[in-house]
């Protein structure tokens, strides 16, 4: 018994320990959100023939577009800049080489006049050919300049008729240029080769891609994507990795992309100033088909060649991105002339292409880097994530123990009492 009242006071103290860990944390970082140019949103739609079919609950798919894009620019948030592309409205022959060429800005991208915008949308009949390729490229222009995040929302119904320009390698292209271009994509009634086409396109981008059947769904999905584009978010950094550690791009807190051959090594350079710790992280996305059973290596390394840290992931095909990350916590310095120590990051991939499958651009990388206070000893780092509060659990989970031994010689001595009587 005296054994049992020891363990639960043992147990309750290492219980109350563990909760003011949780409830006294010794940090927390606070980020600021700085103020951001205006969001960017174009929407790209398909004007072709085939919009006439009427098979959306019982209307045209350009009647349920255009329904769509009213309820859409009525909810626009005022910061965001809008724009409309149409692709296939206004040549009406048979000549391909035209046809893939007819694609036009409807409504500039800029501050938001809803009426003109409306009046515009109005006008739009199904008319030809389906140039998504040459309408992603232009769209992308319409976009380009400034900062902000930018987002084209394609809505088609069926595939590119402009072959042998590819969209998918068009999308591939545009997020090559790293301009942090995002592209989402929504099938109307789509068939497989439509949906199949239409989601290479968005995941080339990071997009997403959405099969639409009824008016309501198209308006409530094109909305939400306009909306995402006013959210807050960090806009990575174009990099461009070296081939070697001692040509690699110097490279601070913050979120980079870049490209990666498959099979390649990319080089970044960190300064870690003594005191500091490093903490990176990598993503690769396998963003066409590629080969089953492949890895990503992410590899701190000095300037003389030495690893100093690795992080590793394997996959088998059931993922299209696989990330890793690594932590190198660089111990204070007792001279106070000690330089900073450039780190070099190697980032290496096996991915392998499908048979067929084109190997350029590369595999679109996006990397994390943040350098930070370091922990004030090393051992902190394993301090079950308390850094500096390690010694307030130890001071609990003692205090624990001796109530524990102190609960059992009382309870003893009851005992013993309790008998001589």
């Amino acid at each position: 018994m005296i054994t049992r009242q020891r363990l639960a006071a043992g147990v309750c103290a290492l219980l109350a320990a563990l909760t003011a860990g949780i409830a006294f944390p010794t940090g927390a970082v606070a980020g600021e959100t700085a103020e951001q140019a205006a969001p960017k949103v174009e929407l790209v739609l398909d004007v072709s023939g085939s919009m006439r079919a009427r098979d959306i609950d019982g209307g045209t798919r350009m009647a349920a577009a255009k329904q769509a894009f009213n309820e859409v620019l009525d909810a626009t948030p005022e910061e965001v800049q809008l724009g409309i592309r149409t692709l296939g409205a206004n040549y009406r022959g048979n000549d391909r080489k035209t046809g893939c060429k007819d694609t036009a800005q409807l409504y500039p991208v800029g501050t938001l006049d809803r009426t003109e915008a409306k009046t515009a949308v109005a006008t739009l009949t199904p008319t030809g050919w389906t140039p998504i390729g040459p309408a992603l490229l232009k769209a992308a222009d319409d976009l380009n300049g400034g900062e902000g995040t930018r987002r084209i929302v394609l809505i088609s119904d069926g595939e590119d008729t402009c072959q042998p320009l590819d969209p998918c390698e068009v999308a591939r292209e545009i997020a090559a240029k790293g301009i942090g271009l995002t592209i989402d994509t929504l099938g109307l009634v789509p068939d497989a080769k439509t949906r199949d086409q239409l989601s290479c396109i968005a995941d080339a981008t990071g997009g997403t891609y959405t099969s639409v059947r009824h008016k309501e769904e198209l308006a409530d999905r094109v909305g939400q994507l306009v909306d995402r584009a006013a959210d807050p978010v960090v806009t990575p950094v174009a990099v461009e990795g070296a081939a070697e550690c001692a040509k690699a791009p110097t490279v601070k807190s913050g979120l980079y992309t870049d490209r990666e051959e498959f099979a390649q090594h990319r080089w970044y350079r960190v300064d870690v100033e003594p005191g500091q710790e490093l903490r990176a992280s990598v993503s690769v996305a396998a963003d066409r088909d590629v080969n089953p059973d492949y890895g990503v290596l992410l590899r701190a390394v000095t300037g003389h060649g030495r690893e100093i840290v690795r992080g590793e992931a394997a996959g088998n095909g059931r993922t299209d991105v696989i990330s890793t990350g690594l932590r190198y916590p660089k111990p204070e310095s007792d001279d106070e002339n000690a330089t900073a120590e450039a780190v070099c990051l190697e980032v290496s991939n096996s991915f392998s292409a499908a048979s067929g499958v084109k190997t350029t651009p590369g595999l679109p990388l996006e990397l994390t880097v943040d350098v930070v206070d370091g922990p004030d000893q090393a051992g902190d780092v394993a301090s079950f994530g308390l850094g500096r509060g390690w010694w307030l659990l130890g001071a609990l989970v003692l205090t624990g123990f001796l109530a524990g031994v102190l609960w059992g010689w009382i309870s003893r001595w009851r005992v013993a009492v309790w008998r001589t009587n």
